[in-house]
């Protein structure tokens, strides 16, 4: 990798999304939607499952990447492809190149750049299957710098041969060095078959470390900036994409799924939507939540008010994302104290304290113990939630509230969507929400 690294300023959108839709046409030729399965880390289907864990070992593990997630924490060199570190909690099986060779990577929705690492490797972390060789496959080809995507990856280097090179780093210091390239993409579809999609730009990773597991070959990047999967099919999906998510705990042997396109599209008579909220960066998904109600009692969200320097009446746009990778859900510290106020008047069990100091409100495990449903709302969509998903036995005897505090970041995590199909679309700028079984979904 030739040359500084430099962060260039962003080109017109406008000519971007022409040259990725004309790029990428015509894509799944006869196809406007398909679906594939989302594999939570921690369940048997996945290499990083451990059976050696107890169930409260592994749930404690995911809050730890929870916190991960949520850390502020700059980057080595203070740039960073996004804010969170990289333990995401869902896997995604994509095969690469032609012929294909099949990757596992995590399935991020709070990332833009899709990569894995490649061969030939001048430092990577250790990785249990073979690493892609791009000199092994017919469709591969290097983007050049004079490219409107390469002004997208946000460090981007030119060499001797003009071909652009990148570099993305995370909160929690990992990194990826390497080409930007592009390559054909098969998804295993979740009705049989299987999906191909043509020149699909990624990074052909030759320099990572960090804190990546071994069974993971990198990122599918599914966040709303330019290089995500999402924005780079825009032209084929519509820009729309959804996922159920099933109990770890479930009893069935079903999947969690990823739908793409048409495939994605939520509707139906208690369905709710709620709108996509710009802001910067662009690769987050940012929503209103105006509060949260306990029965006939509202709580309202005034975010990080005191921080941000705006009026308390106010509602800061955009408060809250909303990230498929994060376990817990974190609000601003005023409105998790004003919630977990309101509900200790009204649990009636035994409050006990957490010794690993994670979450706030917890309670002996008792037999007549009741939790009530809370109802989020966020701006034209109130959502029910159901107390297996608020309130969880994160250890034998303990039950914790999974709304947390912050000080800095909100975020909407996975325990709260779960038996929720949510649906993105970013033609229209909003996401839905339809209750469901994601067993049978």
């Amino acid at each position: 990798m030739a040359g500084n690294f430099t962060v260039l300023s962003l080109f017109s959108k406008l000519s971007l999304l022409f040259f990725i839709n004309l790029f990428l046409s015509p894509l799944i030729e006869g196809k406007h939607g398909f679906s594939t399965h989302l594999i939570h880390r921690d369940t048997p289907k996945s290499p990083l499952y451990n059976p050696s864990n107890s169930y409260f070992e592994t749930l404690n593990k995911a809050f730890h990447r929870s916190f991960s997630r949520a850390d502020l924490s700059d980057s080595i060199d203070g740039i960073q492809s996004h804010i969170t570190s990289i333990t995401g909690e869902y896997l995604i099986k994509v095969s690469i190149g032609t012929p294909p060779v099949d990757i596992l990577a995590i399935a991020d929705t709070g990332s833009d750049l899709t990569w894995t690492q490649c061969n030939p490797c001048k430092q990577c972390y250790e990785q249990s299957a073979p690493l892609f060789d791009p000199r092994k496959t017919s469709s591969y080809r290097k983007l050049s710098c004079d490219s409107l995507l390469c002004t997208e990856v946000g460090t981007q280097t030119c060499d001797s041969e003009n071909n652009c090179g990148y570099r993305v780093s995370y909160g929690d210091h990992s990194y990826s060095i390497g080409d930007l390239s592009a390559e054909t993409f098969t998804f295993e579809s979740s009705s049989g078959g299987s999906v191909s999609i043509p020149k699909v730009v990624f990074g052909c990773g030759h320099e990572n470390e960090g804190t990546f597991n071994e069974s993971a070959s990198g990122i599918v990047g599914l966040g709303g900036g330019s290089l995500s999967i999402i924005k780079q099919l825009s032209g084929s999906i519509g820009g729309r994409f959804s996922y159920c998510l099933v109990p770890k705990d479930s009893a069935s042997d079903a999947s969690s799924k990823i739908n793409f396109g048409t495939n994605a599209i939520v509707s139906g008579p208690t369905a709710v939507s709620t709108p996509l909220i710009k802001k910067n960066p662009d690769t987050f998904y940012y929503l209103n939540l105006e509060g949260f109600s306990i029965g006939n009692t509202r709580i309202s969200n005034k975010g990080f008010s005191k921080l941000h320097n705006i009026s308390a009446t106010a509602v800061e746009e955009g408060n809250i994302i909303i990230d498929s990778g994060t376990t817990l859900t974190y609000v601003p510290q005023e409105f998790y104290q004003d919630l977990e106020s309101q509900l200790s008047k009204i649990i009636r069990g035994t409050r006990v304290s957490d010794p690993l100091s994670i979450f706030g409100l917890c309670y002996k495990s008792e037999r007549n113990i009741e939790f009530p449903k809370l109802v989020a709302h966020f701006t034209n969509a109130d959502i029910v939630l159901a107390p297996t998903s608020t309130f969880l036995e994160v250890s034998e005897g303990m039950i914790c509230l999974t709304i947390v505090p912050s000080d800095e970041l909100a975020i909407f995590g996975n325990l709260l969507q779960i038996n929720y199909l949510i649906g993105y679309d970013l033609v229209n700028g909003k996401v839905s929400f339809l209750p469901a079984d994601c067993t049978k979904n």
